[in-house]
Parts: structure tokens; sequence; C-alpha cells
């Protein structure tokens, strides 16, 4: 068999190389879990800062209530053989006015009923004899 190089490092010497790269790479690890951690920066940032975060939030809400709206014209061609315009209140109009005239007038078709009904049991009554 043929040895490689490195193969002759007593085990304790390995062991602790071993334990060394571990640590390295914990370290490392720790370290990128600090670097990726944003809401923790972004809180200390705040707190260190507080008073430009602030001001930089009233900036940025200043600016954007500044911006000009976006306008967008809308051309409405107007209605050929004189159709009304205001359709909505014609609409609502008739509706208030059935609504008045089915309160006034239900007394009444209540009244027609009764006696179509009472004309009608009469009627049938008269027949079974």
């Amino acid at each position: 068999m043929v040895e490689e190089p490195g193969h002759d490092k007593p085990t304790e010497e390995l062991r602790a190389e071993i334990a060394h790269s571990r640590a390295v790479v914990a370290r490392d690890l720790s370290g990128l879990r600090y670097e990726l951690d944003f809401p923790h920066k972004i809180r200390k940032a705040f707190q260190r800062r507080t008073v430009f975060w602030l001001t930089g939030a009233a900036a940025v809400g200043l600016l954007l209530t500044l911006l000009p709206a976006r306008t967008k014209k809308v051309y409405v061609e107007p209605r050929i053989g004189g159709k009304s315009k205001h359709r909505l209140l014609e609409a609502g109009f008739v509706l208030g006015a059935l609504k008045i005239a089915a309160t006034l007038l239900r007394p009444v078709i209540v009244d027609l009923v009764r006696n179509r009904l009472s004309g009608f049991a009469a009627r049938s009554s008269s027949s079974r004899k």
C-alpha cells in the first residue's frame, strides 16, 4: 500500500485541527447570521439615530404629497336622440313616486282582493249545495 503524506500525524493533533476548523466554521456562520439579520439592523439603526429616521420619513411623506396626482382626462360623447343625461336621478324619482303610490293605494288594493276572495268563496260554497 502506498501511504499518502500527512497520515503520520498523531490523532490528538488531528482532533485539535478538526476542533479548530469547526470553531472557524461556527464563527463564520454566526457572522453570516449577523450580517443577514436585517430586521435587527434596522431596529438598531432606528434606536441609534431616531431623529434622522423620523426626519427622513417626514421628507418622503412630504415628497409623496407634493408629487402631482395623475390626472386622466375622460372624454364623454353626448347622447344622440334626446335621451336624458340624468338617468340615475330620474330612476330615483320614479322609484320614490312608486313607493308613495303603493303606500297610498295599499288599503284600496287589500279591500279589492278581500272582496274578490269573499265573492269567490261565496260562489264556491253555493255551488257545493
